[in-house]
């Protein structure tokens, strides 16, 4: 049986879920000089786009998929776990406003570290966490904070969150993004029925807010 995840399900069987567009090949958005681009998996695209969105120095997020093999691949292809890929956000921000360091900070409390292919109520490698870095000094900075949160991680499992190259980065369909203002009900929904906050708070003493 395929695995899908259950707010896709859920969408679907209330008939709310737009049909898939074609995707754009993958490019470097024209960004301000100076500015510099990040991307982590964490499962659910649509629950990792608000705390950057929140952060001081970040200038966009996109959910997309990275990861996989297929070129041009759907969110259906994606979210059924044909193509290998993740979902990720990218967040696009500037280094003189907010350190990278920070951004990874934002992306531990998200996270269940303890797990390998799901994430909260999602099921399969296309909800996996991972970090995904784009320069040598993002996995130096990457393996640094990996060490760090083992060291002082409030929970016994051990971390196992992995960080890996950067590959093509295929951005979701519209409809994808900014889903949580877009479809605040419909979001609010899919987050609460998926446990998220819950676990976070069970995994690391408090839930991002």
């Amino acid at each position: 049986m395929l695995q899908l995840r259950w707010h896709h399900v859920l969408l679907t069987a209330l008939l709310l879920a737009p049909p898939a567009l074609a995707q754009t090949p993958p490019a470097a958005a024209a960004r301000p000089a100076g500015s510099a681009v990040a991307t982590f998996a964490g499962g659910c695209f649509w629950c990792m786009e608000p705390p950057y969105d929140a952060l001081p120095g970040v200038l966009s997020t996109t959910s997309g998929y990275m990861g996989g093999t297929k070129k041009y691949p759907t969110y259906e292809e994606v979210s059924a776990g044909f193509t290998g890929h993740a979902e990720v956000v990218q967040v696009a921000y500037d280094p003189a406003k907010v350190s990278y360091q920070t951004l990874l900070d934002v992306f531990w409390k998200n996270i269940d570290p303890t797990v390998g292919d799901r994430q909260f109520c999602d099921r399969g490698s296309q909800y996996r966490a991972a970090i995904f870095v784009h320069t040598d000094e993002q996995r130096r900075l990457a393996e640094e904070s990996k060490r760090k949160i083992e060291s002082t991680k409030p929970f016994k499992e051990p971390v196992v969150t992995p960080i890996v190259a950067a590959g093509d980065f295929w951005p979701a369909e519209d409809y994808h993004q900014d889903y949580y203002v877009k479809n605040p009900v419909r979001y609010k929904y899919y987050r609460n029925g998926c446990g998220r906050d819950q676990r976070l708070k069970a995994v690391w003493g408090s839930a991002p807010k």
